[in-house]
C-alpha cells in the first residue's frame, strides 16, 4: 500500500478512536447531570455479575499487499470476488468473559488466503507467482466498560495479538526447488475500544477497533457490525472487518507479510451464562 494511503488510514483510525471515547465521556456526563442521585438506578441483576459468551463467526476476507519469502517478494491482490473461486475462508471465534464492568475477550482466527496470479516484485523472468498463506491469530485482551447505559455501551480494551504465518510461493512458469516456503511467529501489543448503540429494543450497531505494534511495524483493525437479538441467549451479527499488519523485519528479511485484509463477517453470539 502506498505510504500516503497508509497515513490516511492511520489518521482516520486515530480520529475514530478519539471520537469513540469523546462520545462515551459525553454520554456519561449527560447521564450524571440529568439524573438526581436519588433517582440513579443500580444495574439490573441480568446485567451484573458474571457473563460468558461464545461468538463463532466467518470472515470472507480478501488480501492485498506484499508477501515475501527468502528474498522473493510478490504483490498479492485477491479481491472479495476471488474468495469464492479460491475458497479463501477460515474458522474464527471469540470467547468473552465479563464480570460487572471488567471484560476479557479472546479472539481466535485461522484462515487460508491465496492468489494464483501474484505479481513478482524482484524476480526477473518470472511471469507470476502463486502465493498460499495460512494465518493463525490469537488476541487475548482485558478491558473496562467505561460507559454502561441502556442505549450506549463503551469499552476500553488492551492486550496482545499473536501471529503465526506460513507462506508458500511458487514461481510461474519456472519453479526453483519446488518453490519457496517460510513461517514466522510474532507478538504485538494493541489497544483500542468498542462502542455499541441500541437502535431498537432488539437491534444495535457496534464499532470496534484497535492499533499497536511491536514485532510488526504496524498492526491495526477496524470494524462495524449490526446485531439483532433473536432470543435471550442468541444474537445474530453481520458486518465488515478491515485488518492490516506490516511485518517486515529490519535487515535481510527472510519473511515479509505486509497486507490488508478486508471482508464481510457473519456470526452469532451465544450467551452461555
Amino acid at each position: 500500500m502506498r505510504p500516503y494511503r497508509k497515513s490516511c488510514l492511520t489518521l482516520f483510525f486515530v480520529l475514530a478512536l478519539a471520537l469513540l471515547f469523546f462520545t462515551s465521556g459525553t454520554v456519561a456526563l449527560a447521564q450524571a447531570s440529568s439524573s438526581p442521585p436519588s433517582q440513579v438506578e443500580s444495574p439490573t441483576p441480568s446485567d451484573d455479575g458474571l457473563h460468558v459468551s461464545i461468538t463463532p463467526y466467518l470472515w470472507f476476507a480478501g488480501v492485498h499487499g506484499t508477501s515475501g519469502v527468502l528474498g522473493h517478494d510478490t504483490s498479492v491482490h485477491a479481491s472479495f470476488g476471488d474468495i469464492f473461486s479460491n475458497l479463501n475462508i477460515g474458522a474464527m471465534g471469540v470467547v468473552e468473559t465479563r464480570y460487572n464492568r471488567v471484560i476479557m475477550p479472546v479472539d481466535f482466527l485461522w484462515m487460508k488466503l491465496s492468489d494464483d496470479k501474484g505479481v513478482p516484485v524482484n524476480d526477473l523472468g518470472v511471469q507470476s507467482i502463486k502465493a498460499k498463506m495460512t494465518e493463525t491469530m490469537l488476541a487475548p485482551k482485558i478491558g473496562y466498560r467505561i460507559a454502561d447505559g441502556k442505549r450506549v455501551k463503551v469499552d476500553a480494551l488492551f492486550g496482545i495479538r499473536y501471529w503465526h504465518m506460513s507462506t508458500d510461493l511458487t514461481l510461474q512458469p519456472t519453479q526453483i526447488n519446488g518453490g519457496f516456503s517460510r513461517s514466522a511467529n510474532w507478538v504485538d501489543a494493541v489497544a483500542g475500544g468498542r462502542m455499541q448503540v441500541a437502535v431498537t429494543p432488539k437491534a444495535f450497531v457496534a464499532v470496534v477497533g484497535d492499533a499497536g505494534g511491536g514485532s510488526a511495524r504496524s498492526d491495526y483493525q477496524v470494524g462495524g457490525f449490526l446485531g439483532y437479538q433473536i432470543s435471550r441467549k442468541c444474537v445474530l451479527l453481520a458486518g465488515y472487518r478491515y485488518l492490516s499488519v506490516n511485518y517486515r523485519p529490519n535487515g535481510n528479511a527472510q519473511f515479509v507479510y505486509d497486507v490488508n485484509m478486508p471482508g464481510v463477517m457473519m456470526g452469532v453470539i451465544i450467551n452461555v451464562k
